[in-house]
This record gives structure tokens, C-alpha cells and sequence, in this order.
């Protein structure tokens, strides 16, 4: 077993913001901040590990968060736990759904002995890499048990980042959190996203930073629409030879077919260019609340043949489809849920009428190429009508972050990560149960139908983004929190 260190090559660095006359003030606030913090931390290592190097949001937001800090002077450095013990990954991912507040409410002693005989084993491999002045930030539950051995043996300042929670106490909850607690209690400091998150042993040394999106990577810069048809084109989304600009990508879009195979997307094309598209971009979770939305979106195709609805509706209707996107369920290591909750999904879409099946695709995204995946969710998301994340529990949603970026209306479940970012009517519209289809099905009908509401909505979401949830405003937010552990 070995640790992976990550390599980090981001092209974009700070210049490059700051050329962007919106962006130029948050950059010349987050240079002065680090003459302040950086000279201090001199000598001192900041390490982020984590227990995946690509597949969600945690894997996409550090390679520019380290690259920088590193350009600001931080000498930042990221690690990813490993084991070979494939039932450590089944434990945490229980312990994540737990925490959402989904799942058996019992954590056993056959678990205890797993989870820390694993983190017993990063921790000695994760030893020698640091020194005891270094500052040690640990992301989520996988690695909260290596870093909180590393903590006791070498005394280092120690801060676990954690992106998820539930806003409510469960019996779920409460079992994951009382396991939890030998090893959060251990680290000096805690961060969370939101002040519901907060176990009670953690009040008194957390606090908040929001979850944030690079505006100027591949996954959420502005894109001209010869370069989005181009894309999809390489990605083989699309069917055409309209389109020039490159070659196609070494690894395309898979879409479920009918028969159970998996085929390029463009075998049949979706329409993504000309139609009306509903979109969830999400890693395959059942938290994330694929089922309901394929079956709200059943009920809103149904709609085409009620009285009372305008002729121009009823064509939107007819032409509308819907797209369940997510990674290679195979790429995403710590992750072992994603392919059962594929298989679960792919038996649904078999069970649809043939109609239905042509309006319905389930695209995986190859994760070769972080780029080219990136790329792949970009253009989708710009040519969406809609992007919804009906999300059960939500940490935060990044999916819906990047569609508000680009301006496009967003549906949401309640769940407290995405009313964190949505004002319901205003920025997006918010529905305050994902499992009910009946509702899901409305909302989405309404803004169907509202191509004024759409773009308000989208103009609002783009602002708060601009506000709030870029990663310049959360880099100043680490540095502070950086330099409180300096102060401490």
C-alpha cells in the first residue's frame, strides 16, 4: 500500500483573474492577505489529503485551490489515503449516508477495528512525510482517523474539513457522529460549510467556508456556441459533421441504449443542440435523487396530452428530454455505491415505454481526462434549459453552483447545502420534497412553460455566485482560517 501524491498543474493562476475586470478587486484583496500570512507559515507545509484524487466535488476544487496557494506562497501539498481493503471504502460510504441521515442507525466494533486499522496504516505511511510544524488539513471522513493519530503522535496543528451534514439530528446522525467523535474531537479546529452541520463537541472550534467554483476552468468557462457544439461533437454528444473544431476526444460519452448495451451518445442523437433538455449532472448516489426526478420527469411528459395547455407548450413538452449525467461509475474509487445505483437506475430506464426511452438518456462521462470531463459537463450544462439537483441530503451541490454560474435556471431539492445557495423564486426554484414526484413535476412544468422566469432566475444565480461562492473568496476565507491556527 503507498499514499498517492498528487501532482497539480493548473494553467490559470492569479494574473489571469485579474485580467477579468470583475474578478480584480477579490485578487488584490487576496494578495494583500497573504503578504500578512504567508511570511509567517515560512518553513511550514499546509497538506490537504483526501481520500480520492478525481470523482466529486472535493477532488475538483483542490487542484486549484493548491495551485493558488502555492502561487500566493503557501507551500501547499496534496495526498490521497489508499487501502487495499475494499470494505473500508463500503464503511465510509456508509458513514457518509449516515451522516446525511440515510442508513441503519448502528455503527459496530467490527467497524471501529476496520476504520482504524486502516487509518492506522495511512497514518504510518502519511509520518514520514511530515514534520511536526507542518499543518495538517484533512477533507471528510475517510482520512479523519489517519490525521487524528497523526495529531496525538506528532502534536501538529490539525484542521478536518468536513463537506457534508444534515441540518436536523436523526437517529442515523446521532449514531455516526457519537463513532466519529474519538477522532473529530481530536483536531484543533473543524470547518464546515454550514453552522447546521456542527456536531455539539465541535462548537466551540469550527468555522464556516463556502464550497466554491473556478470560474475560469474548464468546467465553468465561458464557452462561444461554435465551441460548445465542438465539444459535444468531440465528446460524440452530438451527431453532426456541421461542426469543426478538433479532433474527437480519446474517450467519449457512453449512453444506456435500450438493450442494455453502452454506446457512444451520438449513436442516437439527444437533441442537445435544438431541444428543450432537462439536466442533472451528479455522481451515481442515491442520495443525489436521480429515481424521483426520472419519474417526475415521466409525469411531466404525460402532460402533452391534458387540455388547457397552450399549442407552443405542448411542443416544448413533446420535445422536451432529460439527461442523468454522472462520471464512470468504475473511475471513482472511494465510491463503491455507483454502480448498484447505476444498475438500479439502468432497470428503470429498461422498464420505460420505447417513447420514453428515446426522451430519456443516462450518460456516463469518461474520467481519463479531467479536462475533457470538465469540458463534457460545461456544455451540457450551457445547452440545458433547466439543470435540476433533487438531491435527498446535500453537503452543499457544486453541480448547481456551476449551472447558476452560466445563468441557467436551477431546481433544487430543499436540502440544506443547496437553500444555502438558492433563495426559492428568486435565484432558482426549490422544492421541499425531492421524493415527491408530484411536485418536482409542477415546478418543472411551470418553468417549462416561463421562458421569462427562466432568465430571471438565471441573472439572479449568476449574481449570487459572482458574490459568494467563487474560489477567490474562498481562498481568502482558508487563509484567515490559516492564520487563526498561527495565532492560536
Amino acid at each position: 500500500m503507498t499514499l498517492e501524491m498528487v501532482a497539480v498543474d493548473e494553467p490559470i493562476g492569479l494574473n489571469d483573474y485579474a485580467e477579468v475586470i470583475p474578478l480584480a478587486g477579490a485578487v488584490e484583496e487576496l494578495r494583500e492577505l497573504a503578504a500578512e500570512v504567508v511570511p509567517r507559515l515560512a518553513g511550514r507545509r499546509v497538506w490537504m489529503v483526501n481520500s480520492t484524487a478525481e470523482g466529486g466535488g472535493v477532488a475538483e476544487m483542490l487542484p486549484k485551490m493548491l495551485t493558488l496557494l502555492r502561487e500566493l506562497g503557501v507551500d501547499a501539498r496534496w495526498v490521497v489515503i489508499s487501502t487495499e481493503r475494499t470494505e473500508f471504502f463500503a464503511l465510509t460510504k456508509r458513514i457518509h449516508n449516515l451522516i446525511h441521515g440515510a442508513g441503519e442507525p448502528r455503527l459496530t466494533e467490527t467497524d471501529r477495528e476496520l476504520y482504524e486499522a486502516v487509518s492506522r496504516e495511512n497514518a504510518a505511511l502519511l509520518a514520514g512525510e511530515l514534520n511536526t510544524d507542518d499543518l495538517l488539513v484533512v477533507h471528510d471522513p475517510q482520512p479523519l482517523g489517519s490525521g487524528a493519530i497523526l495529531k496525538q503522535q506528532l502534536g501538529l496543528e490539525s484542521i478536518w474539513r468536513c463537506h457534508i451534514g444534515l441540518d436536523r439530528v436523526v437517529p442515523a446522525t446521532q449514531a455516526v457522529w457519537g463513532f466519529l467523535a474519538p477522532y473529530a474531537s481530536a483536531y484543533d479546529h473543524a470547518v464546515f460549510s454550514a453552522p447546521e452541520y456542527v456536531p455539539d463537541y465541535l462548537s466551540d472550534r469550527y468555522s464556516l467556508i463556502r464550497p466554491a467554483i473556478d470560474p475560469l476552468g474548464p468546467k465553468n468557462r465561458e464557452l462561444s456556441v461554435k465551441e460548445v457544439a465542438a465539444i459535444l461533437r468531440r465528446a460524440r454528444l452530438v451527431k453532426t459533421d456541421a461542426v469543426a473544431g478538433g479532433l474527437p476526444f480519446l474517450n467519449h460519452a457512453q449512453r444506456l441504449r435500450p438493450d442494455g448495451r453502452w454506446a457512444p451518445a451520438d449513436e442516437d442523437d439527444i437533441g442537445l443542440l435544438f431541444r428543450p433538455i432537462v439536466t442533472q449532472v451528479s455522481r451515481w448516489d442515491r442520495l443525489k435523487g436521480f429515481a424521483p426526478l426520472l419519474d417526475a420527469f415521466v409525469r411531466v411528459k404525460a402532460r402533452c396530452t391534458e387540455s388547457g395547455i397552450t399549442d407552443e407548450h405542448r411542443r416544448r413538452l413533446e420535445a422536451v428530454r432529460l439527461l442523468l449525467v454522472g462520471p464512470d461509475p468504475r473511475s471513482v474509487a472511494d465510491d463503491p455505491e455507483g454502480l448498484e445505483v447505476m444498475e438500479e437506475l439502468s432497470s428503470a430506464y429498461r422498464r420505460l415505454d420505447p417513447d420514453l426511452q428515446r426522451d430519456v438518456a443516462l450518460i456516463t462521462l469518461p474520467m481519463e481526462s479531467r479536462e475533457e470531463n470538465a469540458l463534457m459537463v460545461n456544455a451540457i450544462q450551457r445547452c440545458s434549459t433547466v439543470v435540476v439537483q433533487n438531491s435527498i441530503q446535500e453537503g452543499f451541490g457544486l453541480t448547481a453552483t456551476e449551472a447558476m454560474w452560466k445563468g441557467v435556471p436551477v431546481v433544487a431539492s430543499s436540502a440544506c447545502g443547496l437553500r444555502q445557495q438558492i433563495l426559492d423564486g428568486y435565484e432558482g426554484r426549490l422544492v421541499s420534497d425531492p421524493e415527491d414526484t408530484e411536485e418536482l413535476a409542477n415546478v418543472l412544468d411551470k418553468l417549462l412553460a416561463d421562458p421569462t422566469q427562466r432568465r430571471t432566475l438565471g441573472q439572479a444565480a449568476q449574481r449570487r455566485v459572482y458574490r459568494e461562492f467563487l474560489v477567490l473568496s474562498q481562498l481568502r476565507d482558508w487563509l484567515r482560517t490559516l492564520m487563526g491556527r498561527l495565532d492560536a
